[in-house]
């Protein structure tokens, strides 16, 4: 092999020709956007969620071969379901791209168990489910050498901050919780290459934060304890996400980045 440097295109480094992405939670505003840039880089796109005709119209919106279909985090037979069916669709599984994701807001005396179940069940468990069956799919296609798949999980950085004056106890055990999955599957998956990462943004704007917007003297107290003076917006989540499901991200595994404009390193 020569050792003359290499001029690398931008198709080189992040270039998603060819690859089969699935994005559990994608009619959301983080989750169209990521699915219209894995589109975008050249990637075949399924998105899902608990409504169908939401799903299959996001997919017709994308064009090409995009695919729509139901899934409901609440059952592991669905979450499965929904992942054979993606690789039976296209033939293949290479990107899985979970942006799934509740809060059950309730402060510590007023935690039930019913709420508390249900955000473990669609945070935790669904993503441990959805990774096991990617993970099949995966590392069967680079036994018969295609090129290794990627998994990428959505956080929060309530994967690591506490929430002041608010009843966070289920969203931020459930993301902390998901942090060392995430690191647990990048140790098992990395004899077949397959990387696991995931992505931690502060407030985002769009649907789910928009009630943090709303209110002029939240949002102020917001952006005073970003250094970057502004909220993520969805853009900013899809350009991280093209990066780790990218070629130039193969030996980037167990990392969650904290797309966050600096606040965690005020903290």
């Amino acid at each position: 092999m020569s050792d003359a440097p290499m001029n690398l295109g931008l198709a080189d480094l992040f270039g998603l020709k060819d690859r089969v992405a699935y994005v559990p939670g994608g009619y959301g505003g983080i989750g169209e956007a990521i699915a219209r840039a894995l589109v975008g880089a050249g990637a075949r796109v399924a998105v899902s969620g608990r409504n169908a005709d939401k799903a299959a119209t996001l997919a017709a919106s994308l064009g090409g071969d995009a695919l729509g279909l139901a899934m409901d985090a609440h059952s592991v037979d669905s979450v499965r379901a929904s992942v054979d069916a993606v690789a039976r669709h296209f033939g293949a599984l290479d990107l899985l791209v979970n942006c799934i994701g509740i809060q059950r807001e309730e402060r510590l005396a007023e935690v039930s168990e019913d709420a508390f179940d249900e955000v473990v069940q669609v945070n935790l468990k669904a993503a441990m489910f959805l990774a096991q069956a990617a993970a099949r799919h995966q590392v069967d296609a680079v036994a018969a050498g295609r090129a290794p798949g990627r998994q990428l999980h959505l956080l929060s950085v309530r994967a690591q901050l506490g929430m002041r004056e608010r009843g966070y106890s289920a969203y931020c055990a459930t993301k902390g919780a998901l942090v060392m999955l995430i690191k647990q599957h990048a140790v098992e998956l990395s004899a077949h290459g397959i990387t696991v990462n995931g992505i931690a943004p502060t407030v985002v704007r769009g649907e789910m934060g928009a009630h943090w917007l709303a209110n002029p003297v939240t949002r102020e107290h917001i952006l005073g304890r970003i250094p970057l003076g502004r909220v993520a917006e969805p853009s900013d989540v899809a350009g991280a996400a093209v990066f780790f499901c990218g070629p130039g991200a193969g030996f980037v595994t167990g990392q969650v980045l904290y797309l966050d404009g600096g606040l965690t390193a005020t903290q």
